[in-house]
């Protein structure tokens, strides 16, 4: 449906003073490029670990993809939805390239029929765009959009989507930038990350806002596959998985943000070195944070494993 017609309800208070509270959703008329790469990394799965796709459900797919062959270059909402001017947002432009690159593997598979040159052609020209103008050499890190100064945590399922090596040089870096206080120009506070600063760019919101719980869990699969590399990052990983999940309600649910009980929703920047009380805000309980956390558990799990079976086989034969 697109016939969602936002309005705000002024005589509502909302959750904990959370106004304003909506009804309707502005965001059905969004271009979010995004959806591309999550939706053709979902049917390439389907077809690996599921039933092999049809060819008219691939011919379907051809037809979306010859649309974002030509508007992937396109300013768009992005991720989060933003109420501002578009953007050309980096999570866009990386999964923009995910559903091309998902694409050619199904084809190549499948030896279904596409037009293979073009998608690699523009696969390639994505990742160098992507390398060029998402990196800032001032913050030492990928940013939220193309030219940006702006960290943003969605920059963390670069490597889980093997967009790129989780060891690489400019992907520790990033982790290192984001894994900052807010107060230092990072994203993590107690082990909890926040999705984006809201001061430091106008996202058309007003107001302020707790941390994200996925992110929260990018975070941990980030620094689990960095791991392979640097054994220090696992080790951290596995103890921000144990401190985040110490956030979870008594039925072990998450919500899409947690925040703080007290005046105002959300967390203020310049005091986050103490939050003694927190509550769930968001949608509850949200998929996407338990997907999210599946991945980071079953990964770091597997992760773990491995280093344990390797620490046994270094033992000395008594």
């Amino acid at each position: 449906r697109s016939d969602l017609e936002e309005t705000e309800l002024h005589h509502l208070e909302g959750y904990k003073k959370s106004k304003p509270v909506r009804i309707g959703n502005g965001a059905a008329k969004q271009l979010q490029l995004d959806i591309f790469g999550e939706l053709m990394d979902s049917v390439y799965l389907y077809n690996k670990y599921g039933t092999p796709i049809s060819f008219d459900f691939w011919s379907h797919l051809v037809r979306l993809m010859d649309w974002l062959a030509d508007h992937w270059n396109k300013p768009d909402k992005g991720l989060w939805e933003v109420r501002s001017g578009d953007q050309h947002f980096t999570y866009s432009r990386v999964m923009c390239w995910i559903a091309f690159d998902r694409a050619i593997r199904l084809a190549e598979r499948r030896s279904l029929p596409a037009d293979l040159l073009k998608w690699s052609k523009i696969r390639d020209e994505i990742y160098v765009d992507v390398m060029d103008n998402a990196w800032c050499e001032k913050k030492q890190a990928f940013v939220q959009y193309l030219g940006a100064e702006t960290l943003d945590a969605s920059v963390l399922i670069m490597p889980l989507t093997f967009f790129m090596s989780p060891s690489d040089p400019r992907m520790m870096k990033t982790l290192d930038a984001i894994m900052k206080p807010p107060q230092e120009g990072g994203l993590v506070v107690n082990s909890l990350v926040f999705r984006y600063d809201t001061e430091a760019g106008d996202d058309g919101l007003s107001g302020e806002e707790g941390t994200f719980s996925i992110c929260s869990f990018w975070l941990i699969e980030a620094l689990t596959r960095a791991g392979g590399v640097h054994p220090d990052k696992l080790q951290k990983a596995r103890l921000i998985f144990e401190e985040v999940l110490g956030y979870e309600n008594h039925l072990g649910l998450f919500a899409e943000e947690i925040g703080h009980s007290g005046e105002h929703l959300g967390l203020d920047f310049a005091s986050l070195s103490s939050i003694s009380k927190r509550f769930f805000t968001g949608n509850f309980p949200q998929a996407f944070t338990h997907f999210s956390l599946i991945s980071a558990a079953f990964n770091l799990n597997k992760a773990l494993g491995e280093e344990a079976k390797e620490r046994e086989e270094r033992k000395p034969y008594i």
